[in-house]
């Protein structure tokens, strides 16, 4: 399962809050989507080591961390938490 994979991957940055959700049934029949879902995520996350960052910085970071996750993943919503 990519949820999964995105959280497996997410781990890295020890957070004290991670949340993974497939959003992706809300989608349906929209650009991106396809028959099984796992095509649009929704990420609530905090954690330390956003401490300091920018808003684009902390994203960054977390498209850093699920590298070639992206790939596969239609659409990504990412909410971060002090």
């Amino acid at each position: 399962m990519i949820a999964d994979e995105i959280r497996n991957a997410l781990n890295r940055l020890s957070p004290s809050k991670l949340e993974v959700i497939d959003e992706s049934e809300q989608h349906r029949g929209h650009g991106g989507w396809r028959e099984g879902g796992q095509t649009h995520f929704r990420i609530r996350i905090a954690a330390p080591a956003f401490d300091g960052l920018s808003r684009i910085e902390r994203h960054r970071l977390i498209h850093h961390t699920l590298g070639e996750l992206l790939e596969v993943i239609h659409a990504l919503a990412i909410e971060i938490e002090e």
